[in-house]
């Protein structure tokens, strides 16, 4: 289990690692096809800073030679803000006075066709807080042979499951699974999940390997950026990306980096990721793994989004709505987080078209089941 691999990783020893590395250390790594982390911890460093340009070529041309001029396009579905975990940083924390709602299979399917009337997506990540009363593995069951009518790629963000679990979903159509660590800082980690199901940091981060047992054929990761240092979360997720590829290499991998912004009367992140410095790290993890799927979601601001559609991400979401019923049945109840791009899911792909790539709204078909 990956939690174990990770003792060999000091947090303390790594950050001082992550910001001693010289601009000799960035030249080298920038001559390599195949990296190490070191070579990663060099790229996310400061020292790499005035190496953008250089960066930003190496990270098109290997997109472009695993992917093509492509952008995958998805549409999250929230059935359920209903959640057990205190998360200090959540909109849906179970401390919040707000209604919780727990979508029925009709108000789901009614989802479904809302979406369907909204742009041509077979992408669909069906998400929910936590709280496997209301939410369980029965439920995530049926939810998933609800929206399979109506389309190809079925993903999940949701609570960890246990590995037979996931193998079970994956008969009901489950594709793929997003996890966000949110942090890889075991001491720290506590302090931003006191209470919950999410407060077990060990079963959270062993979760990745219980997905990869299951043989899913696709995993997602990854970190909020806000919480620790950014440069150190990322350079333990590469790590761990690494130790999942080498130990469940049939399977497909995403990362994606949400950033928090500070907000009046919410949560204020302890640091906050300038664009460059996010350029950065998308450009340092695509040299260091040319086949991951880099996503962006529309956390990230339109101008940014756009022009990062040629230098290294592959996939985007659209039109999206973070509230559990937002397309359709509850459309003005409580987001998750407030989105940035609020562009129609047309705009967004007529943009992609206008930066001469080709926005791709099937990648995944019923025949391959």
């Amino acid at each position: 289990m990956f939690s174990e691999e990770l003792k060999a990783y000091n947090w303390e020893e790594t950050t001082a690692r992550i910001m001693s590395m010289t601009e000799a250390d960035v030249r080298r790594a920038l001559t390599r096809r195949h990296l190490e982390p070191e070579d990663f911890m060099a790229l996310v460093s400061p020292a790499a800073a005035s190496h953008l340009e250089e960066m930003a070529v190496l990270s098109r041309h290997y997109t472009q030679e695993r992917f093509g001029k492509t952008i995958s396009m998805y549409i999250p579905m929230y059935i359920t803000n209903s959640c057990t975990n205190s998360c200090v940083y959540c909109g849906f924390n179970r401390n919040n006075t707000i209604e919780r709602v727990v979508l029925t299979m009709p108000q789901i399917e009614d989802e479904c066709k809302a979406i369907r009337n909204l742009a041509p997506f077979e992408n669909l990540l069906l998400v929910t807080g936590e709280n496997p009363r209301v939410a369980g593995v029965d439920y995530l069951e049926e939810a998933l042979r609800t929206c399979r009518p109506y389309f190809n790629n079925l993903s999940m963000e949701v609570m960890p499951l246990k590995s037979e679990d996931y193998a079970r979903l994956t008969k009901s159509g489950l594709n793929g699974v997003v996890c966000f660590q949110e942090t890889y800082h075991r001491e720290k980690y506590k302090t931003y999940h006191p209470a919950g199901m999410k407060s077990n940091f060990e079963w959270r981060l062993n979760g990745y390997d219980r997905m990869g047992q299951a043989g899913l054929h696709k995993i997602g990761m990854g970190v909020l950026i806000g919480l620790e240092d950014w440069r150190t979360d990322v350079t333990m997720m590469a790590v761990h990306l690494r130790y999942l590829r080498k130990n469940y290499w049939r399977t497909r991998f995403s990362v994606n980096f949400p950033r928090m912004r500070p907000a009046a009367g919410g949560y204020q992140p302890n640091t906050v990721m300038s664009d460059r410095e996010l350029a950065q790290l998308t450009f340092a993890f695509r040299i260091f793994d040319h086949d991951v799927d880099i996503s962006y979601s529309t956390r990230e601001y339109p101008d940014f989004r756009d022009n990062m559609t040629t230098l290294g991400i592959t996939s985007m979401s659209a039109g999206s709505k973070t509230d559990p019923g937002g397309y359709h049945t509850y459309p003005r109840s409580l987001e998750q987080f407030a989105v940035s791009d609020e562009r129609s899911p047309e705009e967004v792909a007529s943009a992609i078209r206008d930066a001469g790539y080709e926005p791709v709204w099937k990648d995944w078909d019923k025949i391959f089941d």
